[in-house]
């Protein structure tokens, strides 16, 4: 990324490096300032010349990247797939030639078009591929790239730039000051000595000296530009205001506004600007010095004449939003036009143009109602494009206009959105349920979402809710929720579920939400209702012991997230199917999905997701990373008002400290995950309760947490509800019971996908089994304990296991987890999913990277492992089951 003020020379070093780059092709994108809300405008530039190879991307990638160019239609495409479908095309056609992307005025460029960009740079590595963004100052997105800050000349370069633009005498004062005052900038140089006249360059009189150097330049491209005929300066505004160098465009409007033919020869000799296939100017300075230097009715006389011209079937868009540069006031006509540009810009993924149009439809609508529900839906547009605060300030317009009564219940709904969106604290509770109140009577259907989406937020907030948006006062105010239509939702179900789960108790829900499960589980493919509320099950599953359930509805969340592209949507459904593989004892794809997260939010600039990470790591016994998680998280849900990561923080030090023998720092941690009904973590919290209590010698403790835990477990009645129970039950009792409970729990347990809780029984059986002294039958079960936490990578758990046995009489070493500790992170990712039989372009598309990049690393992981082909991985690596196939 070259980096530097306007005027410095980024421009010039680009052509440099372009005429010494034999042997490459070429792509190059010219940041448009007009051009910065119409969404994928510089990618559109950038992927022209190769929208031939479009054909051969996935059908995913292919058909999003066509989507977001308007050459067909569809939904909405992610923007991250976009990315992912232009780095396959950049590498497809680097294939032939080596490529070299170069992107100037990258401050220009629309910001979907530098989200894609900066996810390609950040993922060439094996690809003969370079990109080379020139910017004054980088976006956020751009921030990292490899940088080279393009300063000024020295002082013995800027003398002989200087002089090459002066005829005359110049007084060495006055060349030290103009050096100075330019710091160099070759730009300022060439132009400021034309602003200046013969003696002020010869004795420095009336030298100005407060301008800013871009200002300053601008000025000097200003007195060239006014110096011009008539037909020629207006020949220039009209190509200053006509964004993407179009050359019939031009004409067609300089014919519409009665400028000649050879109006453009003048430009052209003074070298302000090259006409050519394109229309380029000689640098932006001299486009924002013309479009600026002119008046606003000169402007919107031009952009009329250019709306004219644009052509209203190919491009309906730009020709909108030329007319309304041009609308000198409200005008309902062109704002009913911006309004369907949003809806097509909406279509093709264009959140920010849509939001644009909107935006500027709001600024044009005369009535005040019709100007309110503009701003409405503008500020949802902002919402969803990212740009908060401008949601904010639209939201506060609509709120000024006479809004009807379900938009102004929309309006109260899409606010407490974006409080929940922002900060996922304890504000946002109280608002939805507000919202709710105010659809009631207006929308069964809106207000009934807006009662689960309040629910929903206030199980984020957990204990750390406000007055009055609890989860029981959402759950008590959702009951006076219109009834649901008939046949009912699965979200209407899941509504009625919960509301009686937090009203009438752990035991009135558990058939309603049960029914709630089965029915997300029937409405696949129907709705699109059940992929938005998939989150809510996986969580609600646990919290009725269903691994059934929570297995199904986690690995489909997943595969939708993957087969639509919502790259966005990904951390949240890879962290569900992560917790899954955490209790079926499956660290090492419990880890690959992690990484995958850990990947894409990197890419997408979003917050990491420490949940899953904090409890594998418990899992594990790894105390270091596991307490560092721990604190960060907990200090983070703090601030933002999040107190169900607080409860999850907690549960993963009782699971650390109990792996760990510290039995009462569990217990300590256990008692306070309890302290809270937070849905399926208190449950569970009551089974770490249960043994850190009984070994810690506070049977009181641990007889009150079981009689909690029975009221859940007898009524979910699932095989893993009932062996919890069972085990639990088992280490307060003796002899003969005892023994019958340890092995009732085993047994359920062993029907169950929960491998890690069954091998928790194992151990405790045998630890209770060489207690008396029945040595045998102790191994049996302390060996099964141990294979199974040796071979997840459970260090605490199976170091228990391990002494447990050698107090028995046996030897026995230390297992660890079957790594090539050889391999970097990305290898031994890329090595299991080609062991898993996934194909280069598989893989490539699953980790966002290249086919070309994918290759490099096998060769890598290859050498390091001493093999010669993908078959040798299976024996290389460890045989265990794979995100991808069961994902």
């Amino acid at each position: 990324m070259l980096r530097g003020e306007a005027g410095c020379g980024k421009s010039a070093l680009l052509d440099f490096m372009l005429e010494r780059a034999a042997g490459f092709r070429v792509a190059r994108v010219v940041g448009i300032e007009s051009e910065m809300e119409l969404a994928y405008a510089g990618l559109h530039q950038l992927c022209g010349p190769m929208l031939d190879r479009v054909e051969k991307l996935p059908p995913p990638q292919r058909d999003a990247l066509r989507v977001a160019f308007g050459l067909q239609e569809g939904a909405a495409p992610d923007r991250f797939l976009i990315g992912l479908a232009v780095l396959t095309l950049l590498a497809d056609a680097a294939e032939e030639q080596p490529l070299a992307c170069v992107i100037d005025d990258a401050q220009w460029l629309d910001r979907a078009s530098v989200q894609s960009l900066a996810f390609v740079a950040r993922r060439l590595m094996a690809d003969p591929v370079a990109l080379i963004f020139a910017v004054r100052e980088p976006s956020d997105e751009l921030t990292g790239l490899p940088e080279l800050n393009v300063q000024g000349l020295g002082e013995r370069d800027s003398h002989l730039v200087l002089a090459s633009a002066i005829r005359g005498p110049l007084d060495v004062q006055v060349r030290d000051r103009i050096v100075a005052e330019t710091r160099g900038n070759p730009l300022a140089l060439l132009q400021l000595p034309r602003v200046l006249t013969p003696t002020e360059l010869a004795g420095g009189f009336g030298l100005p000296n407060t301008a800013a150097v871009a200002t300053r330049v601008e000025q000097s491209f200003y007195r060239q530009f006014r110096s011009l005929p008539d037909d020629t300066q207006q020949l220039l505004l009209t190509a200053a205001a006509e964004p993407i160098g179009d050359i019939t465009l031009l004409r067609r409007a300089a014919e519409l506004q009665g400028i000649g033919g050879d109006a453009a020869a003048p430009a052209v000799a003074a070298g302000l600007v090259e006409l050519g296939a394109r229309v380029r100017f000689r640098h932006p300075l001299v486009r924002s010095a013309v479009y600026q230097s002119v008046s606003v009715g000169d402007r919107q006389a031009v952009h009329r004449a250019l709306a004219e011209a644009t052509d209203l079937v190919l491009d309906p868009d730009r020709r909108a939003w030329h007319l309304a540069r041009a609308a000198s006031g409200p005008d309902e006509a062109v704002a009913d036009e911006l309004e369907r540009s949003a809806d097509r810009a909406r279509a093709r993924g264009g959140a920010v143009a849509a939001a644009a149009f909107l935006e500027r439809a709001t600024e044009l609508t005369p009535d005040r109602a019709r100007r309110g529900a503009r701003a409405l839906a503008a500020a949802q547009a902002k919402l969803l494009a990212g740009a908060p605060d401008s949601a904010q300030a639209l939201l506060a317009a609509a709120d000024l206009a006479p809004l009807g009564g379900i938009r102004r219940a929309g309006l109260e709904r899409l606010r407490a959105q974006l409080s929940f969106l922002l900060r996922r604290g304890n504000d946002a509770p109280s608002l939805l349920l507000n919202a709710a109140e105010h659809l009631k009577a207006l929308d069964t259907q809106s207000a009934r979402e807006t009662y689960l989406e309040a629910l929903g937020a206030a199980i984020f907030a957990g204990r750390l809710s406000k007055s009055g948006g609890g989860v029981a006062d959402a759950a008590g105010a959702a009951r006076t929720a219109p009834r649901a239509p008939q046949p009912a939702r699965a979200i209407d179900l899941l509504l009625d579920g919960l509301v009686k789960r937090f009203t009438e108790g752990y035991e009135a829900g558990v058939q309603p939400l049960q029914r709630a499960l089965r029915a997300l589980s029937e409405e696949e493919g129907r709705s699109q209702d059940d992929t938005r509320w998939l989150w809510l099950g996986c969580r609600i599953a646990p919290d009725l012991w269903d691994d059934e359930s929570w297995h199904e509805l986690a690995t489909r969340q997943l595969r939708h997230a993957r087969d639509a592209g919502w790259l966005t949507a990904f951390p949240i459904a890879l962290t569900y199917r992560a917790g899954v593989y955490v209790h079926a004892g499956e660290f090492a794809s419990a880890a690959e999905l992690i990484d995958e997260a850990d990947v894409i939010t990197e890419a997408t600039g979003s917050p990491p997701l420490m949940y899953a990470s904090l409890v594998l790591s418990a899992w594990r016994g790894q105390e270091a990373q596991a307490t560092a998680l721990i604190r960060a998280s907990i200090e983070d849900a703090t601030a933002r008002g999040e107190g169900r990561a607080i409860a999850l923080a907690d549960y993963a030090t009782a699971v650390l400290y109990n792996g760990l023998s510290r039995y009462q720092d569990s217990l300590a941690a256990a008692q306070r995950v309890c302290e809270h009904d937070d849905l399926g973590l208190f449950g569970w919290g009551l089974t770490e309760l249960v043994e850190a209590a009984v070994r810690s010698d506070r049977p009181d403790i641990g007889a009150t947490a079981l009689r909690r835990l029975e009221e859940r477990t007898r009524a979910a009645g699932t095989e893993w509800a009932l062996g919890i129970e069972a085990r639990c039950r088992a280490t307060l009792s003796d002899g003969e019971v005892a023994d019958a409970l340890y092995r009732e729990a085993v047994e359920r347990l062993a029907r169950t996908r929960i491998t890690v809780h069954l091998a928790r029984a194992q151990l405790l059986y045998g630890e209770w089994l060489r207690r008396g002294n029945r040595r045998v039958e102790a191994r049996q079960q302390l060996y099964r304990a141990y294979d199974t936490f040796s071979r997840a990578g459970a260090d605490g758990f199976a170091e228990r296991a391990r002494r447990e046995l050698l107090a028995t009489g046996e030897t026995l070493r230390r297992r660890t987890v079957e790594t090539h500790e050889e391999l970097t992170a990305q290898e031994a990712q890329i090595a299991r999913l080609a062991r898993d039989d996934l194909t280069n372009p598989e893989i490539a598309a699953r980790l966002f990277i290249s086919p070309r990049t994918v290759e490099w690393h096998l060769g890598k992981v290859f050498a390091k492992l001493d093999i010669t082909s993908r078959k040798q991985l299976r024996r290389a690596l460890p045989d265990s089951s794979s995100a991808t196939s069961s994902a």
